[in-house]
């Protein structure tokens, strides 16, 4: 059986974070329950390992950060959902589950997409670019960014949800390596009053929960 820990850690520093989710990755055991990180971090740009300098269009105060996640430059702030996947893949093929790499992500995927269902909201995934997108008015907008890195079978780092934030800072880069690419949020869609971090968090969780098949799970706060 399979255990999931879920941890509020509210609002902390990108590289603070970061360094807790090596050092977990690198410390746990075949015996180590599986974790959900959800937490907000303060204006950052972040740099994948695949990240390329000229999608900084416009160098700015906020900091950028070299990861080591997948993929290109995105942008982190305040109303911004990040939740972070700290899961033992090996484990999960060991226990009978089929779930690789690209599995993991079609069903962050589908979590993101299950959620934007509960407001309404409906959205899709991208074979060629991973993520989740809206169509707005004809035109094709990116609601969520994600990013995986693998390391000793098991997955960190993870998705970023716009739900009610600033999104003027992803005018002075390409998201995600795609140059005039339109970023949008959930607040676009629905009252804004009405969705949070705290609100739509919940509904996230419970959609990869159910996705993934863990049995038991137990939640932590900061």
């Amino acid at each position: 059986m399979i255990s999931l820990n879920i941890r509020q850690l509210g609002t902390q520093n990108y590289e603070t974070v970061w360094q807790k989710m090596q050092d977990f990755t690198d410390n746990r055991d075949e015996n180590t329950p599986d974790e959900i990180w959800l937490v907000q971090h303060p204006s950052v740009f972040t740099q994948g390992q695949a990240g390329k300098p000229e999608h900084l269009l416009n160098p700015t105060s906020i900091p950028v950060v070299q990861s080591d996640r997948g993929g290109q430059i995105t942008y982190h702030g305040l109303g911004q959902q990040i939740m972070y996947v700290l899961i033992d893949i090996k484990r999960q093929k060991a226990e009978g589950k089929d779930l690789n790499v690209r599995q993991l992500v079609t069903a962050l995927e589908q979590s993101v997409v299950q959620t934007l269902a509960d407001y309404g909201v409906s959205a899709y995934p991208k074979a060629d670019a991973p993520g989740v997108y809206v169509n707005v008015n004809g035109q094709e907008k990116k609601i969520c960014s994600l990013g995986l890195r693998i390391r000793r079978g098991c997955s960190f780092h993870g998705l970023a949800l716009n739900i009610n934030m600033d999104l003027s800072p992803f005018h002075n880069i390409n998201p995600c390596g795609y140059a005039g690419l339109e970023m949008c949020q959930l607040a676009d869609f629905v009252e804004p009053a009405q969705v949070n971090c705290d609100l739509v968090s919940p509904k996230l969780v419970a959609h990869v929960v159910k996705i993934l098949g863990y049995n038991t799970q137990q939640i932590f706060n900061i």
